[in-house]
């Protein structure tokens, strides 16, 4: 069967000689599957007229290799329900130039910095990836970090152009981190103090760059490994890049209207609203991402492999439903029948048939992703109602439990997370036995670790002895049996209260 290429695939090739105007950290499904998808409808239009440069975040990336064997090209694939009908559809995207591999070919990078038609940024290398890390600056070969890449770029580009005005770029982190794009920024001026480069480029970067808050929301599932024969037989091609994604996406991006003509996501048809993307960004990240993450260790633990697989389980469907309704919308300060229709939106996302997002990848980084999603739910809650959220004490007894070596290592090894948490979850399990002496030991420096959590968990009234009770039940009588329990306890409270 033909490999996808532009040599036999000839549907955009009037759009072949678009030159490249986005460089983009990250060639992941979910940039592909949102972000380039979108530029990709811009371009059929003839909206935007421009290519993407698509840049390898980690040293042992294998998607660049892929994509330039492509020719830049790969398939989107929506499938699910919209407006009450099924979408079931399949696209060719061709808004990616090419990939570059910078830890082998920095230079290929630095020219793309010195190309005037560029003009934006995208990113999306996980909350994980927008932090700051402490590094050297070696102009011949590329930071480890993002934020350093970027820096780095920016810094070649404010050279070769002399500091111009007219060459500062329009940056979008896409990462899912309140104000992404203001913690990009301070991360970038504080890398360059680092390095100590001159007072002017800090000067450039201030001046000269927009960095645009952002919120992104459609889940993208990725390569379609199980339905893979099915896609080879309906594309009549071969594509070891196809992404599965849903049909819903939005966008919400703060910037000026000067920046919304530049690149008219709007124009195309596309949901992108040009404004606070705050309320947005409480609604979504509390809501869908705080009840993937809140769902990932405990349908795995009970032998599930996908989210759809989850929701079908009676039980595991009740705790989902119970930690949205009953613990993360009552304390989010919006519109109530707001948030009670995105929550019902969720429920019906989660359940799309057509939908094989695997409980694995959601748990990519999932420390990180606790926090930013579920702990402001935990500490709202335990300010406002002077107690614990169970179903959310819950997720983070699986989490820790989902943590445990066997998951870390050989051929089952399904946990990825930054090499520093591994070592420290490796570290913690191998000291303790099961007993609950040295199993609230453990929990105790886990929730103590602000490396981790950005503060002491310990700090919660109960929240240790809670965790340990509920990872003592997970590891003594099994995921399933523990939620059981959970889901029979909240039953009696809530006859209690009535």
């Amino acid at each position: 069967m033909k490999r996808l290429s532009k040599q036999w695939f000839t549907e955009h090739n009037d759009m072949d000689q678009l030159p490249e105007r986005i460089i983009q950290f990250g060639e992941g499904n979910f940039l592909r599957g949102f972000i380039d998808w979108m530029v990709h409808q811009m371009n059929k239009q003839g909206l935007f007229n421009g290519k993407i440069v698509a840049i390898q975040p980690t040293p042992h990336g294998k998607v660049v290799p892929k994509l330039n064997t492509q020719d830049g090209l790969y398939t989107v694939a929506l499938r699910g329900m919209e407006n009450g009908e099924i979408i079931d559809e399949v696209e060719v995207v061709s808004s990616i130039s090419r990939g570059i591999n910078p830890y082998n070919e920095w230079q290929e990078v630095l020219k793309v910095a010195e190309n005037k038609d560029i003009r934006f940024v995208f990113s999306n290398t996980t909350e994980a990836g927008l932090t700051y890390s402490a590094e050297e600056y070696t102009p011949e070969h590329s930071p480890l970090s993002f934020p350093g890449k970027l820096t780095a770029f920016l810094y070649h580009r404010y050279q070769v152009m002399n500091g111009a005005a007219e060459a500062g770029l329009v940056i979008f982190p896409c990462e899912l981190l309140e104000d992404n794009g203001n913690l990009l920024r301070e991360i970038v001026l504080r890398i360059a103090n680092d390095w100590k480069l001159p007072d002017s480029f800090i000067e450039w970067v201030q001046a000269s760059n927009k960095f645009c808050n952002t919120l992104v929301d459609r889940i993208v599932t990725g390569y379609p490994k199980n339905d893979i024969e099915e896609y080879r037989t309906r594309l009549g091609y071969e594509d070891e890049l196809i992404t599965v994604g849903e049909p819903y996406h939005l966008f919400a991006i703060d910037a000026d209207e000067e920046t919304a003509e530049a690149i008219p996501f709007h124009k195309a048809g596309l949901n992108v609203f040009w404004s606070d993307e705050r309320p947005f960004r409480d609604i979504k990240v509390r809501i869908l991402n705080g009840a993937h993450t809140m769902m990932f260790a405990a349908g795995y633990l009970s032998g599930k492999k996908t989210v759809l697989e989850t929701m079908e389980n009676q039980l595991l469907r009740e705790y989902i439903r119970r930690g949205i309704y009953s613990e993360i919308l009552p304390v989010i300060k919006m519109n109530e029948l707001q948030t009670k229709a995105f929550a019902d939106s969720v429920i019906e996302r989660f359940s799309n048939p057509f939908n094989q997002h695997f409980l694995s990848d959601i748990g990519l980084n999932a420390i990180f992703k606790y926090k930013s999603r579920l702990l402001p739910t935990l500490e709202d809650w335990t300010n406002q109602k002077n107690k614990l959220p169970e179903i959310v004490s819950f997720s983070l007894a699986a989490l820790i439990a989902y943590y445990q070596p066997e998951r870390m290592q050989g051929s089952s090894k399904v946990i990825r997370d930054q090499p520093e948490v591994i070592e420290f979850f490796m570290h913690s399990w191998s000291h303790q036995n099961n007993g609950n002496a040295h199993l609230e030991n453990m929990v105790k420096k886990i929730l103590s670790n602000q490396s981790l959590w950005e503060r002491d968990l310990n700090e919660f009234d109960d929240l240790p002895e809670t965790v340990c009770r509920y990872l003592s039940t997970i590891v003594e009588s099994g995921m399933g049996n523990a939620i059981g329990r959970l889901i029979e306890k909240e039953n009696k409270l809530n006859k209690q209260r009535l």
